[in-house]
């Protein structure tokens, strides 16, 4: 349980700084402010972290399975398809979080979501180096 929270807590952080370097990824906090009651820092850290959650259980959950269906394109590509499945799984995110309060936008799958998937997957292989959470 413990791995898992750090590990959501490495996926706020890496779409923190994927939407910071990209324009045409935001996360919407106004659900989050009533929680942090007005302050906004608390409540753009929990939009993070919320987002970051949900694209933990997609990742746990939705991943594997398209992983697997597209191996043959991933052999065939050289693993560069990954790439197209992890802005795939971002732009899920991005689609679960509009039926809630706290959302995530991605603009464009190409070439935000592609940039933003990019991002993500080197902040999270640092994070989860430096933390231990990945084996």
């Amino acid at each position: 349980m413990g791995a898992f929270l750090i590990r959501v807590l490495i996926n706020g952080v890496a779409l923190w700084i994927a939407s910071w370097i990209l324009g045409g990824m935001t996360i919407s906090s106004a659900g989050a402010e009533e929680l942090a009651q007005g302050n906004e820092t608390i409540a753009v850290g929990l939009s993070y972290l919320f987002v970051g959650l949900i694209f933990g259980v997609v990742n746990a959950l939705v991943k594997p399975i398209v992983s697997l269906l597209s191996l043959p394109i991933t052999i065939i590509t050289l693993g560069l398809f990954t790439i197209v499945i992890n802005a795939a799984m971002l732009m899920l995110t991005s689609w679960l979080s509009s039926f809630t309060p706290i959302g995530l936008q991605i603009d464009a799958f190409f070439w935000t979501a592609i940039f933003g998937a990019i991002i993500v997957s080197i902040v999270s292989l640092i994070a989860g180096t430096v933390t231990g959470t990945r084996k």
